[in-house]
């Protein structure tokens, strides 16, 4: 008796290991593999700092176990994981501002120094200049920047991670690129 190959698609591929009560634990390794470095790296850019960016994926990843079994696909699977890693982020920064009492403006101003501190930060000046820029962006056109730039990720698969249309994607990530190339040329 042949078995059925498995999909080549790492998506399909976790979805149907992780539908057989078996090779649950087999699908989250293979999910891991494929996606923590990836989302740690869009959460650390978000959150800056490495022990939150740890502690924040750790979130991540404990959602994403739980909600794993009433994923219904719907969306991609790799759009849904950063759609809860964004948010979890999100969630992480305003708390962190308010059980700091920080105001963004004071955040923005604390980046630099955190950035030079860091040791897994490459710390020249204009990857800090562009990190002060980034975090000097409304929430939202942070997100959208990140997820553009960084991620390379397409607006349609953007829109499922955001729950915005496309259009109004496009716009957010022209103006979060126009005000960080007028911060870091100071035009």
């Amino acid at each position: 008796m042949m078995s059925e190959p498995l999909p080549l698609n790492p998506d399909s591929r976790i979805l149907n290991l992780f539908r057989d009560p078996k090779r649950k634990n087999q699908a989250f390794k293979l999910l891991l593999d494929t996606y923590q470095e990836r989302l740690y790296w869009h959460v650390r850019r978000m959150v800056i700092e490495h022990e939150d960016a740890n502690d924040v994926i750790q979130n991540v990843f404990i959602k994403v176990w739980k909600g794993l079994a009433t994923f219904r696909a719907e969306s991609k699977l790799y759009t849904w994981l950063y759609r809860i890693a964004s948010n979890e982020a999100i969630t992480f920064l305003k708390q962190k501002r308010k059980r700091l009492s920080i105001s963004i403006e004071n955040d923005s101003l604390n980046l630099s120094e955190q950035l030079r501190a860091d040791q897994y930060f490459d710390s020249d000046e204009l990857n800090i200049k562009l990190q002060e820029a980034i975090a000097a962006l409304p929430e939202k056109q942070r997100l959208v920047f990140h997820l553009r730039y960084y991620e390379e990720m397409k607006y349609e698969d953007m829109a499922e991670v955001t729950g915005t249309s496309v259009g109004a994607l496009k716009a957010s990530y022209h103006h979060a690129a126009k005000k960080i190339e007028k911060f870091i040329t100071g035009a």
